[in-house]
């Protein structure tokens, strides 16, 4: 059975590059662009193997997603913070992320960081060639 990856983020952009970049990895997955409506979607979800997850978004922010993801459902996949803002990576890391990965994705680096993610590895990208 194929994994499935959560996407959780209101930039369509971000959506569509991390999508494809998960499709070449032969991932399902399911995107989310009103982080309110998370809930709802997890109900509809069987398997959910990774998160990637925004943390600017206008409705809940990734930060409160992430304590609800953690806290309120017990949540064991990986949760990836997914973002623009390199500057939040210490406090995405004191407020339980697994991984922190800053947009835009390297794509001739994600293979290798998913692999890590996925084997429990602390994948920590914030910077950019």
């Amino acid at each position: 059975m194929a994994k499935h990856a959560l996407i959780i983020d209101d930039d369509p952009m971000s959506l569509e590059i991390l999508s494809q970049l998960l499709e070449l990895e032969n991932f399902t997955y399911t995107a989310v662009q009103d982080s309110s409506l998370i809930g709802q979607v997890l109900d509809t979800l069987s398997q959910v193997d990774i998160v990637f997850l925004d943390l600017e978004m206008p409705a809940v922010n990734g930060y409160n997603v992430l304590k609800f993801l953690k806290n309120d459902i017990g949540m064991t996949a990986p949760i990836v913070a997914h973002t623009v803002h390199m500057s939040e990576s210490n406090v995405a890391l004191s407020m339980g992320f697994d991984a922190f990965i800053s947009k835009p994705v390297e794509s001739d680096e994600f293979h290798g960081q998913l692999q890590q993610i996925l084997k429990g590895e602390r994948v920590w990208v914030t910077r950019h060639r």
